[in-house]
């Protein structure tokens, strides 16, 4: 091509409008990324972004919420906590972060109690939370806590061998008592015979924790007083056990079936988790609509748990909320050797192995109304500490203790579990990696520097 004057001309020309379009675009671009933003989380679990049950909390959060953290002016631990915070803020705006500097302002520090670096103190309606975990669970646990705006307890049982929530064994319950106390539920032993001369709170919720020996009919009577009253209940039973409370029983229009649910069918469930093919293990897929079981779509498993019935009443409201599968059915006989089921004496499925009971009972201050709410499971085993973490029963186990202590508008947050967050590689992969970076990578280079050298020689 000729070169001429007219081309130069048009040449540059192109040259300058390609810079100018060049400048517009990052300038367009550069203006869109401060007015838009646009996140992706790629993790597996999506554990940077808001669970839903997160998300559902924050609805419930009316007005202003306020988080002071105490950081220092470290870029690092001030970013972690406003990267945290910022996924609360993005569904809730008028959620308000501010930092403190505990060495600028060491008085209020010590008012306060502030004891370490990047601890976060979360206001709300004149009520405060303490906060020294940066994780969603943690804070959405938080924020459930300052939301509750009361008292809740659970109040224990104890003294007839019932399943202890502060015991380490595996039939306790302390994994469960720790998951309640973090979402700021007290949680309290109660000894009837220690505590004579003290009346059940009717503000708090009383669980029987599978009690192993008869209470004494002093105790029963008390108990039954405070059902009448209106006191809300817990009871976890095992399978043919006796503890005495007929009265009871008889008072919530309950019976508790003699016998263990079996079902062969859940047997290779209890093989595959347990290595014993043991068919005395429940499976609860499909649930009814309740408060407890709202939005709840998970398995729970009852590794040894019985039945109940219950007679239709006028006083209460009574709900099937946990039923086995058909397949399953409940064994009269000892659960040894061959089993099998036999018509007229065995009880077929499906079987209600828990129950809600409701209704209303007239306060006696001021007169009104409330629902008095009763729960009755015919298995502890499901929120002991060694079946806790088996498919949902923690996630049941904390429903149940909201619905009780008033507070179904509150949810559970899930765990998040993050597969991708190690990475498993096979000895032959680990192997062939580390031959790749000491010796392959190595001679390649080699290789190419010699051919470089040896090409610039012949030059």
């Amino acid at each position: 091509m000729k070169v001429t004057r007219g081309t130069k001309f048009a040449l540059r020309l192109h040259d300058v409008l390609f810079a100018l379009l060049l400048a517009a675009a990052v300038g367009l671009l550069g203006w869109l990324a401060t007015h838009y933003a646009h996140e992706s989380d790629w993790t597996a679990s999506g554990r940077n972004t808001l669970s839903e049950a997160s998300v559902k909390l924050l609805e419930e959060l009316h007005g202003d919420l306020t988080i002071v953290a105490y950081a220092r002016e470290e870029p690092l631990l001030r970013k972690r906590i406003s990267g945290l915070v910022e996924r609360y803020q993005r569904h809730k705006p008028d959620l308000h972060l501010t930092f403190v500097d505990p060495d600028v302002e060491p008085q209020r520090v010590r008012e306060l109690g502030i004891t370490m670096d990047g601890e976060m103190v979360i206001e709300y309606q004149d009520r405060s939370e303490r906060l020294r975990e940066l994780s969603e669970s943690a804070l959405s646990n938080a924020l459930q806590r300052v939301a509750r705006g009361g008292k809740h307890r659970l109040l224990f049982l104890a003294g007839h061998g019932e399943r202890d929530p502060e015991g380490s064994a595996s039939y306790d319950l302390s994994s469960w008592a720790k998951q309640l106390q973090a979402q700021g539920i007290e949680v309290e032993r109660f000894n009837l015979l220690e505590q004579a001369g003290r009346a059940l709170p009717k503000d708090a919720v009383l669980v029987i924790a599978s009690a192993q020996i008869p209470l004494l009919p002093a105790e029963v009577e008390r108990i039954v007083k405070y059902v009448d009253g209106g006191g809300r209940l817990l009871w976890l039973r095992d399978p043919d056990a006796s503890p005495g409370l007929d009265a009871l029983a008889h008072r919530l229009g309950v019976t508790w079936e003699s016998g263990v649910i079996v079902d062969p069918a859940v047997s290779q469930v209890g093989m595959m988790l347990f290595g014993t093919n043991d068919p005395r293990m429940a499976l609860v897929a499909s649930y009814p609509a309740h408060e407890i079981t709202r939005d709840f779509d998970y398995n729970t498993l009852f590794p040894v748990a019985g039945a109940i019935s219950y007679e239709r009443s006028d006083e209460w409201t009574a709900t099937a909320l946990l039923n086995s599968l058909s397949s399953a059915w409940l064994e009269r006989n000892e659960t040894q050797g061959t089993i099998s089921y036999d018509e007229g004496q065995d009880l077929p499925g499906p079987l209600v192995i828990g129950a809600a009971l409701t209704r209303n009972v007239t306060q006696a201050e001021g007169g009104g109304s409330a629902v008095q709410r009763v729960l009755l499971v015919a298995d502890g085993d499901f929120l002991s500490n060694s079946f806790l973490g088996l498919a949902g029963n923690l996630q049941l186990g904390l429903n149940m203790a909201n619905w009780l202590s008033g507070d179904d508008h509150l949810i559970a947050i899930p765990a998040r579990i993050t597969p991708d967050a190690t990475l498993q590689l096979s000895p032959i992969a680990m192997g062939a990696i580390g031959f790749g970076f000491l010796m392959v990578l190595p001679l390649l280079f080699l290789v190419s520097g010699f051919i470089i050298w040896f090409g610039r020689r012949r030059r």
